[in-house]
């Protein structure tokens, strides 16, 4: 999906055999992953990135090694489009609505997902911080003639290593919040032909398996309507047959009073005259390795990494930077003021960008999930983010997205898992010809294949073959891999 025109990515790799401490169970050198520096990147690139166990944090961009790290993190993603709101996620939306609208201050935090929703994200890797970029600003200048290609970057501080604070307002025309919504229409339903829940341990829940409880204005509702049908059909003469308009208006209530209510019913309620306070939300285009494209069936604000700035009656609470990609809204990190912790910062900023992407996805079909980053099994404080429900998990080997309900009995087992079942599948994307992987060397565009033959000094294909193999066949080929 690149944009006419546009740079292609310009990575560093940087391997991934020492260990590092882990941020979630304090190993000092259990943490393993491989590692890229990203001077630019193409959001298509990043995508198919992702989809392969790929997540960045600023400009490095780092895999697990699944089979090796002490804490497997696997990448997991909501289908934004059938999400529907647990009981916690409606306490948490309902806390805020009562805080802005009637100042009511509840000081209980959620029990069941923690404040830092996206906190967790922040921690990643830092190993790539350690290696400085060897890739001078005349490396990124225009290239030679050479295979009839040219990169152009306007890469201004190779050694960046966070998200630049300052930002730079864009007038987009990404939609704003709005009081009325109609509910999307369901996604492309999960790969699983049935699901069984399994019965819940006493304390842990609701069994999934018999029907929802119901509120009793409801069932008051409908035993009242049902009362007032019964009395007008003996108005009529005591016949026991109903009309077509009686059955319609029967059914049709029941269908209402069972209808749960959509993230947008809390997210875009509209608010009274006299509400005590005031929240609102802007958008920026903020600093990263993205490149901010732009397509005709794409989102009115474009693609790339952005702040979202949540301002409360003219104070800024919380930022959380987010990347809207081809296919998903890919969430990164959520910045907050503690003194607002009350309100479940994490938890609201997740439910609100699961209902923008849903907003997206009315402007760009294909944009229709919600990657909330790493699921980490092992680690009981991190296994929230699979409450957001319905949501897969990326296969480690195949890269195949799974229901989680299938992956959760695996990981009760054992902390690393292949999710796909079929012993024969194989990685789809898997590298298959080597020398077709494109390269930097002095600033000229060339296969690996070419620069093999002109290479002096030691060996680096096996390096090369690393890479090749955890970015894929197809992002080898569009992006360049930098050679020194």
């Amino acid at each position: 999906m690149a944009a006419a025109g546009s740079s292609p990515s310009i990575v560093e790799y940087f391997g991934g055999e020492d260990g590092y401490r882990c941020g979630y169970c304090k190993n000092e050198t259990g943490n393993l992953s491989h590692g890229m520096w990203a001077h630019s990147m193409t959001v298509q690139d990043y995508q198919d990135l992702i989809d392969r166990g790929w997540r960045r944090s600023g400009k490095c961009v780092y895999k697990p090694i699944m089979n090796q790290t002490c804490c497997p993190q696997y990448t997991i993603r909501c289908q934004a489009l059938r999400f529907q709101p647990s009981k916690s996620h409606k306490k948490v939306l309902k806390k805020m609505l009562k805080f802005i609208s009637k100042g009511d201050v509840s000081k209980a935090a959620s029990e069941d997902e923690p404040m830092d929703s996206h906190i967790e994200d922040a921690v990643a890797c830092d190993f790539a911080y350690k290696g400085e970029s060897h890739i001078s600003q005349s490396e990124l200048t225009p290239l030679s003639e050479d295979h009839t290609e040219r990169v152009e970057s306007e890469e201004k501080n190779t050694g960046e290593t966070k998200e630049e604070v300052n930002v730079q307002k864009v007038e987009s025309g990404c939609p704003q919040i709005c009081t009325d919504k109609d509910t999307p229409v369901p996604g492309e339903p999960s790969r699983s032909t049935k699901i069984v829940h399994a019965p819940p341990k006493p304390g842990k829940g609701a069994d999934l398996s018999k029907p929802p409880c119901r509120k009793a204005k409801d069932i008051r509702k409908e035993r009242k309507l049902q009362k007032l049908l019964q009395n007008q059909m003996c108005t009529l003469g005591g016949s026991q047959l109903q009309t077509d308009d009686q059955v319609f208006l029967l059914q049709n209530s029941k269908s209402k009073t069972n209808q749960p209510k959509t993230i947008e019913d809390f997210v875009f309620v509209s608010l009274p005259d006299d509400a005590q306070h005031k929240l609102e939300f802007t958008r920026f285009l903020c600093d990263s390795p993205l490149e901010a494209e732009n397509a005709p069936n794409g989102p009115e604000c474009g693609y790339g990494s952005f702040h979202q700035q949540y301002w409360l009656d003219g104070k800024i609470i919380a930022v959380g930077v987010i990347d809207i990609l081809p296919y998903c809204v890919s969430s990164v990190y959520l910045y907050y003021d503690p003194d607002y912790s009350f309100l479940s910062l994490g938890v609201y900023s997740a439910l609100r960008e699961i209902a923008f992407t849903r907003q997206l996805h009315e402007k760009a079909p294909d944009l229709c999930f919600y990657y909330m980053g790493f699921y980490i099994h092992s680690c009981p404080k991190m296994r929230y983010k699979g409450q957001y429900r319905p949501s897969d998990l990326l296969c480690p080997e195949t890269y195949v997205w799974t229901p989680i309900e299938r992956c959760l009995p695996l990981l009760e087992h054992s902390k690393y898992c292949r999710f796909n079942q079929d012993m024969k599948a194989v990685d789809e994307g898997r590298i298959k010809d080597l020398g077709r992987v494109r390269v930097l060397h002095k600033r000229t565009i060339m296969p690996y294949s070419v620069y093999k033959k002109g290479r002096k000094g030691p060996s680096d294909e096996a390096s090369v073959q690393q890479y090749a193999s955890l970015v894929g066949q197809t992002c080898s080929e569009r992006m360049l891999l930098f050679r020194s």
